[in-house]
């Protein structure tokens, strides 16, 4: 059973940048298409970037030009940049697969943004 664990996150104004990290156990990380998702409260749980196991990468709208996805394969491990955060980034973020049968959720990391 992959295990996800989540870090990286903080407390920012408007404007600054925070780096999130996402370290998978287990075997299967490199060959997963991974993401990461967020969760406003009082909102549903959205995937925002994603990164393929060739190293293509997808964003949503709300994040594309601001944040950066990318993963080292040799770490079993996944990266978020953020840059330019704004008050709408304020939630918790978490990683996961994007493809195929969902691993079991972390505990994510909290990201807020203050204006």
């Amino acid at each position: 059973q992959v295990q996800l664990v989540e870090s990286g996150g903080g407390s920012v104004q408007a404007g600054g940048s925070l780096r999130l990290s996402c370290v998978a156990s287990g075997s299967t990380f490199s060959t997963s298409s991974m993401g990461w998702y967020r969760q406003a409260p009082g909102k549903q749980r959205e995937l925002v970037a994603g990164v393929f196991p060739s190293g293509i990468t997808q964003y949503d709208a709300s994040v594309k030009g601001r944040f950066t996805i990318s993963r080292d394969n040799a770490k079993n491990t996944m990266y978020l940049q953020m840059n330019n955060l704004k008050p709408d980034d304020t939630a918790v973020y978490y990683c996961n697969r994007i493809a195929g049968k969902i691993f079991s959720w972390g505990q994510g990391t909290q990201v807020t943004v203050s204006s």
